[in-house]
């Protein structure tokens, strides 16, 4: 019989993997980085936090570092408006943290971390330089429709709290957005090698399961 571990989180049932395949992954990420992006509601701190409990990996999602800064009127008002923060202000705000000491020799996992074209090689030398080099980044596709049916399901047990950028007349411009923005940067990483596509229109636990199965794939053929 194989041995296995079992993952429980408040958000889905348990989840069962093969301790071999996860100690397989976690020898390849070593301290890297893993980068998840997708449109608003496609689960990208929901299994960002599921990835972070199995590899014991500080979570950094650029969504709540914002959230949680100190912010000028103007910039507030953008956050909220749902349009992306000036480049200048999110390395301000963000590539600090890369460094911080007790993130030293841990995998990192990064929730939109870098999502205007451009921002992307920037973020790979800043997690290049402090050790956590970015080894794949994840796509979670979602149907537009569908954001708006998750932030209908969420607003009804206010499970994400009151946050301006989920309203709804807040939704398209986000979409806009990500996808004139956003889906260039996801065109870089393809391009490196580095992207694993993963359809989020499923429970989570599937999308969790799809998810570790692409980086076991993935850490099975590194070379490194």
């Amino acid at each position: 019989m194989p041995s296995y571990a079992v993952l429980y989180t408040g958000y889905m049932e348990n989840l069962l993997i093969s301790t071999e395949h996860l100690d397989k992954i976690k020898k390849w990420l070593g301290s890297g980085s893993i980068n998840i992006f997708g449109l608003p509601f496609a689960g990208k701190d929901t299994h960002g936090r599921e990835l972070a409990q199995l590899f014991d990996a500080p979570l950094l999602s650029s969504g709540e570092v914002f959230r949680n800064s100190e912010l000028t009127v103007k910039d507030q008002e953008t956050l909220d408006a749902g349009i992306l923060m000036p480049t200048d202000l999110f390395f301000k705000l963000l590539t600090p943290y890369f460094s911080k000491e007790e993130f030293a020799g841990r995998p990192l996992i990064l929730s939109s971390v870098g999502r205007w074209i451009g921002e992307e090689e920037r973020v790979m030398a800043a997690a290049e330089a402090s050790g956590h080099a970015i080894k794949a980044v994840i796509y979670l596709h979602l149907k537009e429709a569908t954001v708006y049916e998750r932030q209908a399901a969420s607003k009804s047990i206010g499970d994400r709290g009151d946050r301006p950028e989920d309203a709804v007349h807040i939704l398209e411009t986000r979409i806009h957005e990500f996808n004139e923005k956003t889906i260039p940067v996801i065109d870089v990483y393809r391009d490196k090698g580095l992207l694993i596509e993963v359809d989020s229109d499923a429970s989570k636990s599937e999308v969790l399961k799809s998810i570790l199965a692409r980086l076991f794939m993935v850490a099975s053929t590194s070379s490194e």
